[in-house]
């Protein structure tokens, strides 16, 4: 893709969403940590109803460990690999305490180091919650990136590099969002709808001509 079609796919994303944001609920960085580490092979929609319960009862690395890992593992028993989740929030939530005074480090090396915690959820705490022109690569971004011809590669790591080149830096803090939300809502995975995508002009996507009513 083009440096100009580029520069036309974010403008048309950020003027059909100038203020985008993750959809996952939190209420401080601890919390949007923990949404994110139970998000892996999950809804947003799944762990928002489950993390209401858990949330109003421990919303600090503290509270989190007095709840326990049996109580985290009751309450988020309806995500994916749920027994393996509790595990690792109450891991992190102890090394939360123990390594930085119960406070969510801001730098990709100590997020990584959290269990649990790998460099998609890296990024995407040094984008939501620090401001930082962090860009996960999720199945979305993935998909996206090599649909549109925006950022073609084959692993997520490879495309994340080309996006961090090729993303205008007026862009790059809100690309991130941009993408999985148009991948979430608009080019689908098995029926992309086209006929409803603002960026269709510019894709490079073999199969455009798809039905009009796809999706």
């Amino acid at each position: 893709m083009k440096r100009d079609q580029v520069n036309t796919m974010f403008s048309r994303l950020a003027a059909a969403n100038p203020s985008p944001k993750t959809e996952l609920d939190y209420t401080n960085p601890f919390t949007l940590l923990v949404a994110v580490v139970l998000s892996a092979q999950a809804t947003d929609v799944g762990v928002n109803k489950a993390t209401k319960k858990l949330f109003s009862l421990a919303d600090t690395p503290t509270a989190m460990l007095a709840l326990g890992e049996d109580r985290v593992r009751e309450l988020i028993k309806t995500i994916g690999l749920f027994r393996n989740k509790a595990k690792n929030v109450i891991a992190l939530s102890r090394q939360l305490i123990d390594e930085h005074d119960g406070e969510v480090p801001n730098s990709r090396e100590a997020l990584e180091k959290l269990p649990g915690v790998g460099r998609k959820t890296a990024s995407v705490m040094l984008n939501e919650a620090f401001g930082q022109p962090t860009i996960a690569v999720d199945t979305h971004v993935f998909r996206l990136a090599n649909r549109t011809g925006l950022a073609p590669a084959k692993t997520p790591l490879a495309v994340e590099k080309k996006l961090e080149k090729v993303v205008p830096k007026h862009y790059a803090r809100g690309a991130h969002h941009w993408l999985i939300l148009h991948g979430r809502y608009v080019c689908l995975a098995r029926k992309p709808k086209c006929a409803e995508c603002v960026i269709q002009d510019v894709c490079r996507y073999d199969a455009k001509s798809c039905d009009p009513q796809a999706g």
